[in-house]
């Protein structure tokens, strides 16, 4: 029998979803079988293909996701009630204010980047960073301009009005332009030597590449592994590079329950020695953490991060419990 699905309205594979939202493969078939959202059609071979509609649901359920949401709550709602709590719950970055009441300057010199990604000039954008780094310093600007930046980028592409290709543009210019004032500040590395990635299932490394730049300011030893490195090859890492530190970066997409899992396997496998440091938007990881009987502070299931302005004081406190210079 021929498939007789329409191939206009199911034009996205589970890859595309993926690529476009940062909800991973395994986690929208779980929602079809557990909530019954998304429920894709199929095309000829079987595969899944999913609709414009689909795909603007999911993009406000994974923001409200990132707003501290739970799946089970909102994955089943219809789009109109996502679209209600997404009107309470999605930043307003253009309305984020100074304790005196004004808009700080970076929000308001975010929006021309934002002209620049709808022309696709990213020379122009990449001038921005630069001048933005050499007036303010490296640390400011991610703070004061990519972090806001972000924000606005994600709630444009909610919107629909920034395509994913315009945010791809806009992340693969920031990550290049990160990586070349690394490069440019050549600090003498010296401990903790922090070994970087995420786990499966967590593809977003922006938020990590961000972080490795406030460790490179701090004059740490930083060894990149990208994303999604399974836990074995990790700790296989770890020996080879003779890490102290492994940081790893977590979106709120990531399921809470599978993140502490990972990180209570990972502290299993690692030597007591080696600390885990964890950031980014994921609720799990700023929850009571049990104590150990027994456990030295270098023991410590992990370290939870929840801003880049924490990363000098984790940086500091491990020199001083090591015994290092501060």
């Amino acid at each position: 029998m021929t498939n007789t699905s329409p191939p206009p309205t199911s034009p996205h594979s589970i890859a595309d979803v993926e690529r476009d939202t940062g909800l991973g493969k395994d986690t929208l078939r779980v929602w079809e079988r557990r909530y019954g959202f998304p429920q894709p059609q199929r095309d000829a071979q079987g595969e899944r293909r999913y609709s414009d509609d689909d795909l603007t649901r999911l993009r406000h359920i994974r923001r409200l996701i990132d707003a501290g949401h739970r799946p089970g709550q909102i994955v089943p709602l219809s789009l109109e009630r996502l679209l209600a709590l997404s009107s309470v719950n999605t930043p307003q970055p253009a309305r984020q204010m100074q304790p005196d009441g004004e808009m700080p300057a970076a929000a308001t010199e975010a929006h021309p980047w934002l002209d620049l990604l709808r022309r696709q000039d990213a020379a122009g954008l990449r001038h921005a960073l630069v001048r933005m780094i050499n007036e303010r310093g490296l640390a400011r600007t991610l703070t004061e301009g990519i972090s806001p930046m972000n924000v606005l980028v994600g709630q444009s592409w909610l919107e629909g009005r920034l395509a994913v290709h315009e945010e791809h543009l806009y992340t693969e210019v920031v990550q290049g332009t990160l990586r070349h004032a690394m490069v440019a500040l050549q600090p003498p590395a010296r401990p903790p030597r922090v070994l970087m990635t995420t786990l499966p299932g967590e593809q977003h490394g922006l938020g990590l590449l961000m972080a490795e730049c406030f460790m490179v300011l701090e004059g740490c030893h930083t060894v990149p592994l990208g994303v999604q490195t399974p836990i074995p090859d990790l700790v296989n890492a770890v020996t080879a590079a003779q890490a102290d530190v492994v940081a790893l970066s977590f979106t709120a997409a990531q399921n809470p329950r599978e993140v502490r899992a990972a990180l209570d396997q990972l502290r299993e496998l690692l030597p007591p020695a080696v600390e885990i440091w964890a950031g980014g938007a994921c609720p799990a990881l700023y929850k009571p953490v049990r104590g150990r009987s027994g456990a030295s502070a270098g023991s410590r299931a992990f370290w939870p991060l929840g801003r880049l302005q924490d990363i000098p004081l984790a940086v500091s406190r491990w020199r001083a419990e090591a015994g290092q210079p501060a």
